[in-house]
C-alpha cells in the first residue's frame, strides 16, 4: 500500500507541483501595483507564519532537535523565499521586464546540474544533459516575444541574478542538510527567519505602504495558501524524494505554463514560436526525468 501511495505520489506531484508554481507570476502581476515587493512579502510571510504555527501545534508536529539543525533549516529558508522571491519581485519592480527576469531564473537547472555533480554526488548522464539544454532553449523560444530590455537596469538584472543563485543554492542545501525537517515546523522556522532579515531591508527602502484593492486581497491570500503552503510544501517533499537536479528541471516548464495563463487571463499574445518552444520544454522536462 505504502509502496502504491509512493507512486501515485511520483506521478502527480511535479505536474500539479508546476501548476501551482506557476500561478505566483500571475499573483505577483495582480498584487504589486498595490504594495512594494518587500512589504509584499513581509505580509504574505506573517501570515504564513500564523497558518502553519497553528497547524503545527494542533498536530503536534516535532521542532528540530538542535540548534545547527534548526540553522540550516532558515539558512535554507532564507535562500529559497528571501533571495529568490525577493529578487525576483524587486527586480519587477524596478523596471525589468518579467520576460527577462524569467529567462535568467531559467538557467536554474543547469546550474543546479553543474553544481549538483561536485557538492552531492548527482551523476548527470547524457541524456538528461540534452533534456536540460532542450528545455532551456523552449523557455527562450516561449520568452523570446518577451525579451526586450526596455526599462531594465543594472540593479534590476542583478537582482535577477541573485534570484538564480538563490534558488539553485536553495534547492542544493535544503537537499543536502534539510532531509529530515518536518514539513510543518520547518516551514515555519524558514519563512520565520526570511522575515528577520526581510524586514530591516524593507523598513529602510520602501514606504511600506499597501493599498487594499480586491487585486491585492485575492492576490495575497492566493500567494498564502496556494503558493506559501500548497508549493511550497511539494517543492519539500520532491526536494527530500528526487535528486536535485530532477527536481529543479520541473522549473523548466513553469514559464510555458504561465505563459498560457496570462493568455486566459489577461489576453497576452502566444504566437506559434512561443507554442513550439511550449512543447520543446516539454520535451526536454521528460528527457532529463527519464531514469
Amino acid at each position: 500500500m505504502a509502496e502504491k501511495t509512493t507512486s501515485i505520489f511520483q506521478r502527480v506531484a511535479p505536474g500539479f507541483f508546476v501548476l501551482l508554481w506557476s500561478t505566483g507570476f500571475i499573483g505577483a502581476k495582480l498584487g504589486l501595483p498595490d504594495a512594494e515587493p518587500l512589504t509584499f512579502l513581509l505580509l504574505r510571510f506573517a501570515i504564513v507564519c500564523t497558518l502553519l504555527l497553528m497547524l503545527a501545534l494542533v498536530l503536534r508536529r516535532p521542532w528540530p532537535v538542535n540548534r545547527r539543525q534548526a540553522l540550516h533549516i532558515a539558512v535554507a529558508g532564507v535562500l529559497l523565499h528571501g533571495g529568490y522571491l525577493g529578487g525576483v519581485f524587486s527586480a519587477i519592480h524596478r523596471g525589468m521586464p518579467a520576460g527577462p527576469v524569467a529567462l535568467v531564473v531559467g538557467m536554474q537547472p543547469l546550474l543546479t546540474a553543474l553544481l549538483g555533480g561536485r557538492l552531492l554526488g548527482e551523476r548527470v548522464g547524457a541524456k538528461q544533459w540534452v533534456g536540460l539544454l532542450l528545455g532551456f532553449a523552449g523557455v527562450v523560444l516561449v520568452l523570446s516575444g518577451k525579451l526586450a530590455l526596455a526599462g531594465a537596469s543594472a540593479a534590476g538584472l542583478a537582482l535577477a541574478l541573485l534570484a538564480l543563485v538563490s534558488i539553485t543554492a536553495g534547492t542544493l542545501y535544503q537537499k543536502r542538510f534539510c532531509g529530515q525537517m518536518d514539513l510543518w515546523t520547518g516551514s515555519l522556522l524558514q519563512f520565520a527567519a526570511t522575515s528577520l532579515v526581510l524586514l530591516p531591508l524593507a523598513l529602510t527602502t520602501e514606504t511600506m505602504r499597501v493599498n487594499w484593492s480586491g487585486n491585492f486581497i485575492f492576490a495575497l491570500g492566493w500567494l498564502v495558501l496556494v503558493l506559501s503552503l500548497g508549493a511550497i510544501s511539494l517543492l519539500h517533499l520532491l526536494i527530500r524524494r528526487g535528486a536535485a537536479t530532477r527536481v529543479s528541471t520541473l522549473f523548466y516548464l513553469t514559464p510555458p505554463v504561465t505563459a498560457l495563463m496570462a493568455w486566459a487571463m489577461f489576453g497576452e499574445q502566444l504566437d506559434p514560436l512561443a507554442m513550439t518552444g511550449m512543447a520543446l520544454a516539454a520535451a526536454g522536462v521528460a528527457l532529463a526525468l527519464k531514469r
